[in-house]
């Protein structure tokens, strides 16, 4: 039985929720009980990573397991998604991350959170920010396509293959642009911080990526169509029968 509404939009709350709180203290832990220098970008990525795999697992029949508004922005301009169910995924998501985002400003206060939010490195310009975002974002959306829309891939993988694509990309851009690859992820803190200095590029980069990514594997890369479920929000259909 397909989802409602309501769980839709929990389940969306809960995975953007989990994504940002985790993402953040990922790179504030050392501070917040004293200690000094930079948290390593590979614990960061595989936190990002790895909360992805779990959270896309145990809540992707629901909603698809989107936690991002580039993947349902992919959705969306494949026609796969129409805009009011789209409205109540970005809400969800931004909903989640603020209220991540909220918590962890009252418990560390707002210099971790600050730390935790995306940013672009003192020598790297807009363009370049931009472009990688919008890159790293591209592979995001093509492997959700791939792996959790496309029925001919194997059902177990698509959680994997997702949060292994997130920590590859924050393995390359994280220390250039923060390596959000996701609207929310960077909203979150900027809105409790009250911040949005160069936000834009974090929903530009990531919003044209992920429907570059999208079109390419909908109109290009697709051969078959999968269930009507599974066309709507991503994410295989308990019904379906996949290896």
């Amino acid at each position: 039985m397909p989802a409602n509404r309501l769980q839709i939009a929990v389940a969306e709350f809960i995975g953007t929720f989990t994504l940002t709180f985790i993402g953040v203290l990922s790179l504030t832990a050392i501070p917040i009980v004293g200690g000094t220098g930079p948290e390593s970008v590979v614990a960061v990525a595989f936190a990002h990573g790895l909360t992805l795999v779990v959270m896309i697992a145990a809540l992707g029949a629901v909603s698809g397991g989107h936690f991002n508004p580039a993947v349902t922005f992919g959705f969306l301009v494949t026609g796969r998604m129409n805009p009011l169910t789209a409205v109540l995924y970005w809400i969800s998501q931004l909903a989640g991350a603020t209220a991540a985002s909220g918590l962890l400003m009252g418990m560390a206060g707002v210099n971790s959170v600050m730390r935790g939010a995306p940013g672009l490195a003192e020598n790297v310009g807009v363009g370049m920010g931009l472009v990688l975002e919008a890159i790293c974002t591209f592979f995001l959306v093509l492997v959700v396509f791939g792996t959790a829309v496309d029925e001919r891939a194997p059902k177990s993988v698509y959680p994997i293959a997702i949060g292994l694509t997130v920590t590859m990309g924050i393995l390359a851009i994280g220390p250039i642009t923060g390596g959000a690859l996701n609207p929310a992820r960077a909203f979150g803190p900027a809105m409790v911080i009250g911040e949005f200095t160069q936000h834009w590029i974090y929903w530009v980069g990531p919003l044209t990526g992920g429907a570059l990514g999208a079109a390419v594997q909908h109109f290009l890369l697709m051969r078959r169509a999968p269930s009507a479920e599974v066309a709507e929000h991503g994410g295989p259909a308990s019904s379906e029968k996949r290896r």
